[in-house]
């Protein structure tokens, strides 16, 4: 009897494992096609569309900028200018999936030519910015909570391309694959600057 009343639990789990899963891959494939619709709505110059990408993407390019180090004023006028390249390039996008790292692209390419022209002006402290949890570990060695404050100061006064990798990754929560293309550099050289950067917050943080 208990046998019998285990395995119907076990049928029932699976069935609700199996729900789940499916749902997931709804959501997922629904979410899809609204990016590929909007994609598609941007490239027809439809600036309903444009408000839409506006709307859904400022936040996170906002918050991408003020980690690269721009004080909130220059980091609002800099996403403004990354939506309007995004407006004016839109033709440049020919897949849908690629939008998150071509967005990131622009802001990036955005900020480094702010800082070439600005190389007198100094990194902003990330102070207040919280850094999402990441699944992977290579932070917990800094015993995370405890140092957050130390970590934000420690990836402030890493050169661009190092901060980059850091704030791409871990901050945004980009792929590696997404990472390098936004950073326009390939998996390979992401990761080694990736490494480089954890080495250095690691000999930096005590």
């Amino acid at each position: 009897m208990k046998k019998n009343e285990k395995l119907t639990e076990q049928k029932a789990d699976l069935v609700y494992l199996t729900g789940e899963r499916r749902n997931i891959d709804m959501e997922k494939e629904r979410s899809n096609q609204r990016r590929d619709s909007l994609v598609a709505r941007l490239r027809a110059s439809d600036r309903t569309a444009a408000t839409e990408l506006v709307d859904i993407y400022y936040e996170q390019i906002y918050l991408y900028l003020r980690r690269l180090g721009h004080d909130r004023q220059v980091s609002e006028d800099l996403t403004q200018e990354s939506f309007l390249n995004a407006w004016h390039h839109i033709g440049q996008l020919r897949d849908g999936k690629a939008l998150d790292s071509w967005l990131y692209r622009i802001a990036s390419n955005v900020s480094k030519l702010y800082w070439r022209k600005h190389k007198h002006k100094e990194v902003v402290g990330i102070e207040g910015i919280d850094i999402k949890d990441s699944n992977e570990g290579e932070f917990d060695e800094f015993g995370y909570y405890e140092k957050l404050e130390q970590l934000k100061k420690g990836i402030a006064r890493l050169p661009f391309k190092l901060r980059q990798t850091i704030v791409l990754h871990y901050m945004q929560q980009l792929t590696i694959t997404e990472s390098a293309e936004a950073a326009e550099v390939k998996e390979g050289t992401f990761k080694s600057r990736l490494n480089r950067a954890l080495k250095a917050l690691r000999k930096n943080i005590t």
